[in-house]
């Protein structure tokens, strides 16, 4: 059920249970990065940034973003988050419980080539998140005014099989920089103007 007051719960980042399958790792050192070089604004980072979840079977807390953020805290050595808890699903079976999950659109069981698989597949913690480059190029994409940032759950990731399926993985390998502009080109195509956050054609 949809709780009117979200809850707020500190807990352990390990013990957070993802609602996707992949990360693009290269957002995710880019995060650590930006951690570890912020000192100064820790005290109160963590506090304000909660991470938004549901209440899973077994009270266990599933984040419905922010999973970038999560690994990137594990890496840097942090150990604890907060949580804001906008529905309780506890009480449903597991199976049942990922198809409301699915049914809400608060879940994205897909790999890293793009292909859907079953929630069985779903990893448990974090840190069992595979990369998927073109994840992380949707997000510098993103970052380099491609589009802009859209509230639907999980637009990136549409983004990224969006370039996944015009890219190639060798040639995102060998020239991220290269491919990176031609992405950004793209983003401004027609092509894209289904996608979330598209930002139109580019005048240039």
């Amino acid at each position: 059920m949809a709780l009117h007051n979200p809850e707020l719960n500190e807990v352990a980042l390990i013990d957070l249970r993802p609602t996707q399958m992949t990360a693009g790792f290269a957002e995710v050192a880019q995060k650590r990065r930006a951690w570890k070089d912020g000192e100064d604004k820790k005290a109160n980072f963590l506090p304000s940034h909660c991470f938004p979840a549901v209440r899973g079977p077994k009270d266990r807390f599933y984040i419905t973003d922010h999973h970038h953020l999560g690994m990137a805290l594990i890496e840097a050595g942090e150990t604890k988050a907060f949580v804001t808890i906008s529905n309780d699903f506890s009480k449903l079976a597991r199976s049942e419980f990922w198809t409301i999950m699915d049914h809400l659109k608060l879940a994205h069981p897909y790999d890293q080539h793009g292909h859907r698989c079953s929630f069985d597949d779903m990893p448990k913690k974090l840190t069992a998140l595979v990369d998927d480059p073109f994840r992380s190029l949707a997000s510098a994409v993103k970052d380099a005014g491609g589009y802009a940032k859209a509230t639907e759950p999980f637009a990136e990731f549409l983004w990224a099989d969006f370039f996944r399926r015009r890219i190639s993985a060798e040639a995102l390998h060998d020239n991220k920089k290269k491919v990176q502009a031609e992405a950004l080109a793209m983003a401004h195509t027609t092509a894209a103007s289904h996608l979330p956050g598209w930002s139109g054609e580019s005048s240039t």
